[in-house]
Protein backbone atom coordinates (compact mmCIF):
# COMPACT_ATOMS: atom_id res chain seq x y z
CA UNK A 1 0.00 0.00 0.00
CA UNK A 2 1.38 3.38 -1.04
CA UNK A 3 0.39 6.58 0.71
CA UNK A 4 0.56 10.07 -0.79
CA UNK A 5 1.58 12.84 1.58
CA UNK A 6 0.78 16.37 0.53
CA UNK A 7 2.72 19.04 2.40
CA UNK A 8 0.93 22.37 2.74
CA UNK A 9 2.72 24.02 5.65
CA UNK A 10 1.40 25.04 9.04
CA UNK A 11 3.10 25.31 12.41
CA UNK A 12 4.45 21.77 12.11
CA UNK A 13 6.93 22.87 9.41
CA UNK A 14 7.96 26.23 10.89
CA UNK A 15 11.33 27.12 12.40
CA UNK A 16 12.26 29.74 14.96
CA UNK A 17 14.15 32.69 13.47
CA UNK A 18 16.55 33.91 16.17
CA UNK A 19 17.10 37.21 14.36
CA UNK A 20 13.53 38.43 14.58
CA UNK A 21 11.93 36.03 17.07
CA UNK A 22 9.31 34.83 14.57
CA UNK A 23 8.26 31.39 13.42
CA UNK A 24 8.94 31.10 9.68
CA UNK A 25 9.20 28.52 6.92
CA UNK A 26 12.47 27.09 5.64
CA UNK A 27 12.50 23.68 3.99
CA UNK A 28 9.99 21.02 4.94
CA UNK A 29 11.02 18.68 7.76
CA UNK A 30 9.04 15.69 6.52
CA UNK A 31 11.82 13.68 4.81
CA UNK A 32 13.77 13.76 8.09
CA UNK A 33 10.66 13.12 10.17
CA UNK A 34 9.77 10.01 8.16
CA UNK A 35 13.34 8.71 8.52
CA UNK A 36 13.28 9.41 12.26
CA UNK A 37 9.92 7.66 12.59
CA UNK A 38 11.38 4.60 10.83
CA UNK A 39 8.22 4.14 8.84
CA UNK A 40 8.07 0.97 6.73
CA UNK A 41 5.23 2.28 4.58
CA UNK A 42 5.90 3.70 1.13
CA UNK A 43 5.04 7.39 1.36
CA UNK A 44 5.19 9.54 -1.75
CA UNK A 45 5.92 13.09 -0.58
CA UNK A 46 4.75 16.09 -2.56
CA UNK A 47 5.10 19.68 -1.39
CA UNK A 48 2.17 21.79 -2.60
CA UNK A 49 2.98 24.88 -0.53
CA UNK A 50 4.49 26.01 2.76
CA UNK A 51 1.83 28.33 4.07
CA UNK A 52 0.38 29.39 7.39
CA UNK A 53 -3.20 28.15 7.10
CA UNK A 54 -4.61 31.46 8.34
CA UNK A 55 -3.40 32.87 4.99
CA UNK A 56 -4.76 29.99 2.90
CA UNK A 57 -7.02 31.15 0.07
CA UNK A 58 -9.86 29.42 -1.77
CA UNK A 59 -7.40 28.86 -4.63
CA UNK A 60 -4.95 27.14 -2.26
CA UNK A 61 -7.71 24.85 -0.98
CA UNK A 62 -8.80 24.10 -4.56
CA UNK A 63 -5.22 23.11 -5.35
CA UNK A 64 -5.27 20.64 -2.46
CA UNK A 65 -8.60 19.16 -3.58
CA UNK A 66 -7.46 18.90 -7.22
CA UNK A 67 -4.23 17.14 -6.25
CA UNK A 68 -6.10 14.69 -4.04
CA UNK A 69 -8.49 13.86 -6.87
CA UNK A 70 -5.72 13.48 -9.46
CA UNK A 71 -3.19 11.43 -7.48
CA UNK A 72 -3.12 7.69 -8.10
CA UNK A 73 -3.03 6.76 -4.41
CA UNK A 74 -6.34 6.25 -2.62
CA UNK A 75 -4.81 6.85 0.82
CA UNK A 76 -3.62 10.39 1.47
CA UNK A 77 -2.24 12.29 4.45
CA UNK A 78 -2.07 16.08 4.36
CA UNK A 79 0.04 18.31 6.57
CA UNK A 80 -1.92 21.42 7.42
CA UNK A 81 -1.95 24.39 9.74
CA UNK A 82 -4.37 23.96 12.61
CA UNK A 83 -6.15 27.33 12.26
CA UNK A 84 -8.14 26.35 9.17
CA UNK A 85 -7.62 22.59 9.01
CA UNK A 86 -11.32 21.93 9.59
CA UNK A 87 -12.28 24.22 6.68
CA UNK A 88 -10.05 22.29 4.28
CA UNK A 89 -11.28 18.97 5.67
CA UNK A 90 -14.91 19.99 5.02
CA UNK A 91 -14.11 21.04 1.45
CA UNK A 92 -12.32 17.75 0.81
CA UNK A 93 -15.18 15.80 2.41
CA UNK A 94 -17.74 17.46 0.15
CA UNK A 95 -15.73 16.81 -3.01
CA UNK A 96 -14.00 13.44 -2.52
CA UNK A 97 -15.83 10.25 -1.56
CA UNK A 98 -13.63 7.52 -3.08
CA UNK A 99 -10.42 7.98 -1.06
CA UNK A 100 -9.25 7.94 2.55
CA UNK A 101 -7.75 11.30 3.53
CA UNK A 102 -6.32 12.28 6.93
CA UNK A 103 -5.25 15.84 7.73
CA UNK A 104 -2.87 16.55 10.60
CA UNK A 105 -0.57 19.21 11.93
CA UNK A 106 0.97 20.32 15.20
CA UNK A 107 0.36 22.91 17.86
CA UNK A 108 4.15 23.20 18.38
CA UNK A 109 6.67 23.16 15.49
CA UNK A 110 8.59 19.93 14.92
CA UNK A 111 11.93 21.64 15.61
CA UNK A 112 10.88 22.89 19.06
CA UNK A 113 11.12 20.75 22.20
CA UNK A 114 7.97 18.96 23.30
CA UNK A 115 6.38 19.18 19.86
CA UNK A 116 3.38 17.02 19.10
CA UNK A 117 4.50 16.73 15.45
CA UNK A 118 5.90 13.18 15.39
CA UNK A 119 3.00 11.83 17.44
CA UNK A 120 0.44 13.38 15.09
CA UNK A 121 2.37 12.17 12.04
CA UNK A 122 2.36 8.61 13.36
CA UNK A 123 -1.30 8.81 14.21
CA UNK A 124 -2.14 10.06 10.70
CA UNK A 125 -0.08 7.38 8.93
CA UNK A 126 -1.57 4.58 11.01
CA UNK A 127 -5.10 5.95 10.68
CA UNK A 128 -5.06 6.37 6.90
CA UNK A 129 -4.26 2.65 6.59
CA UNK A 130 -7.11 1.53 8.83
CA UNK A 131 -10.00 3.91 8.17
CA UNK A 132 -12.85 3.53 5.70
CA UNK A 133 -13.04 5.93 2.79
CA UNK A 134 -13.70 9.47 3.96
CA UNK A 135 -11.95 12.57 5.28
CA UNK A 136 -10.64 12.83 8.83
CA UNK A 137 -8.57 15.05 11.13
CA UNK A 138 -5.92 13.35 13.31
CA UNK A 139 -4.85 15.50 16.25
CA UNK A 140 -4.35 15.01 19.98
CA UNK A 141 -4.53 11.21 19.69
CA UNK A 142 -8.03 11.40 18.21
CA UNK A 143 -9.20 10.82 14.66
CA UNK A 144 -12.43 12.65 13.91
CA UNK A 145 -14.61 12.77 10.78
CA UNK A 146 -14.51 16.01 8.77
CA UNK A 147 -18.16 16.81 9.41
CA UNK A 148 -17.98 16.68 13.20
CA UNK A 149 -14.59 18.18 14.11
CA UNK A 150 -13.67 21.61 15.43
CA UNK A 151 -10.64 23.27 16.95
CA UNK A 152 -11.13 24.44 20.52
CA UNK A 153 -8.88 27.49 20.55
CA UNK A 154 -9.13 27.99 24.33
CA UNK A 155 -7.98 24.44 25.11
CA UNK A 156 -5.69 24.06 22.08
CA UNK A 157 -7.24 20.74 21.05
CA UNK A 158 -9.49 19.27 18.36
CA UNK A 159 -12.82 17.83 19.45
CA UNK A 160 -16.25 16.90 18.17
CA UNK A 161 -18.76 19.64 17.46
CA UNK A 162 -20.95 18.57 20.39
CA UNK A 163 -18.23 18.93 23.04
Amino acid sequence: MNIRMFITGGTIDKIYNQSNGLLEFGETHFPKMLTRARTEVVINLEKLMLLDSSYMSDEDRSLIVDNCIKCKEDRIVITHGTDTMCDTARLLGKNIKHKTIVLFGAMVPYKIDNSDALFNLGCAIASVQLLEKGVYVAMNGRVLPFDSVQKNIKLGIFQTLDQ
